[in-house]
Order: C-alpha cells, then structure tokens, then sequence
C-alpha cells in the first residue's frame, strides 16, 4: 500500500464517526462510523488485481488476439487490422487467431439479470467480425468474452497463447477503449496494438 493511503483510510474511518458524534450523539456516531466500514469493504472487494497479464506459452507459432470492441466489416478496416497485427502476409498468426467481443450489458439488463440479450447481440457481432476476416483469408475462432475489456483479455489469456494482442473500438467505444488501451499496455507482457476503425487512422 502507498504511503499516502494509510492515512485516507484512518480519516475516512475517523471523520464519519466524530462528525456523528458532534452532531447526534453516540447513536449517529456509530451508525456513521458502521456505514464508513461498510462503504470501504465495498470498495475495496470491488478492486482488481493490478497484475501483469501473460499468457501461458506458446506452440512456437504466432497467435493473436483480435478484442473486437467494434464491430468490423468494412474491407480497409479488416485490411489495417491485419496488417497491423501481422497476419496480411503469413508473418504472424500462423499459430491461430481468435476474435473476442465483450457482451456489453446495458444497464436494465443488468438490473434485470438479463444477460442473454447482451450475449445474442455480441455473437452476431462476433459473426459479422469472423466473416469480415474470413472474406480477407484470414480463419479466425471465435469467444464472446465479459463486458470488462481488460478482464476479458486476462480471462482468455488464461489459456491461449496470444503473442500479440489488437484492440479494435470505433468513436463511440473512445473513452473505455482508451482507457482498456492504456490498463493492456502497461500490463500484457506481449505485443500489444490499439486500432480505431472508422476514423481513417
């Protein structure tokens, strides 16, 4: 833990209970100061790990992984994809490629534990991104993956031995994608390429 952290953690603890205290009595204090403990457990079980993320090794061949935050389906889209990641000309990807969409649930489906509707609509993205490829001679497998971007590439860099990882978002994915894009940098210990489609770069 930082230096720093400690004590933010104390007075975050400490200001709730006293405040209450002041205020309303021992009753206020306590009920603040349980609120406080519970809002920090809140915090801190939704934090994930900060780990490097690598996969497990590979067959000698070139694999990658293709996070389609967008869907892909224009020809010079699919074309920067593959040059960029290597596999327009049979110098990488000789080991397999994957395509992996997140299913992006949206906030009523999420309240409604309705998870299906998100999933029906990331495969028939993933469909259009595969055929996309596959009209470019590039064969691709295909996984639908969690909403999270980052967790969905350390979900399947659990098992496949991705030696180059390319992200694809559009302008309306911008903010999380750059985000997911600056998290993947810093954490794959593989090759890792950022590519907006529909912007011309």
């Amino acid at each position: 833990m930082a230096p720093w952290k400690l004590p933010l953690v104390v007075a975050a603890l400490v200001v709730p209970v006293v405040a209450g205290f002041l205020l309303g009595g021992p009753a206020l204090g306590v009920a603040l100061g349980a609120a406080a403990v519970l809002a920090l457990l809140l915090v801190a079980a939704r934090q994930r790990p900060y780990g490097p993320i690598e996969p497990p090794p590979g067959d000698g061949g070139g694999h990658v992984l293709i996070v389609a935050a967008a869907e892909v389906e224009d020809p010079a889209d699919v074309a920067r994809i593959a040059r960029v990641a290597g596999i327009d000309g049979g110098r990488e990807g000789d080991g397999g490629v994957r395509v992996l969409v997140p299913a992006r649930i949206g906030f009523l489906d999420r309240w409604a534990s309705d998870v299906e509707g998100a999933r029906h609509r990331a495969q028939q993205r993933l469909v259009a991104t595969v055929a996309a490829l596959a009209k470019a001679g590039v064969a691709a497998e295909a996984r639908v993956g969690d909403e999270n971007l980052v967790q969905a590439v350390e979900d399947q860099l659990r098992s496949y031995p991705a030696t180059a990882v390319v992200l694809v978002s559009d302008e309306a994915e911008a903010v999380e994608a750059g985000d997911a894009a600056a998290e993947l940098r810093s954490r794959l210990r593989v090759e890792f390429h950022h590519v907006r489609v529909g912007d011309g770069g």
